[in-house]
């Protein structure tokens, strides 16, 4: 392998993992409910824990803005909010016995 062969495996070597990076914590803050997005005059808007933090004409680069905005406010960390796990209640409970 000589050096350019070398240096461009490299370079997707790296972009791989910033790929990976992007869509895991993008996943992470879905699976949370703490990501919007909506497309708004030919742009795609991303909100983060209820603030805006980007706006971008494609999607792909939305979501890779927001997460480096993101990271820059210091918002967005998955796991940052521990949600309680709703219980599941029976009609049951809300009726009483005499």
């Amino acid at each position: 392998m000589d050096a350019m062969q070398r240096t461009r495996f490299d370079a997707a070597a790296v972009a791989n993992a910033e790929d990976a990076s992007v869509w895991r914590w993008f996943s992470a803050l879905l699976e949370e409910r703490r990501i919007r997005w909506r497309y708004s005059f030919d742009n795609w808007v991303v909100i983060v824990d209820r603030a805006c933090v980007a706006t971008e004409r494609t999607f792909d680069g939305a979501i890779r803005a927001a997460k480096d905005e993101a990271e820059l406010r210091n918002v967005g960390q998955p796991g940052e909010w521990s949600r309680p796990k709703r219980r599941r209640t029976g009609l049951s409970e809300y009726i009483r016995q005499p």
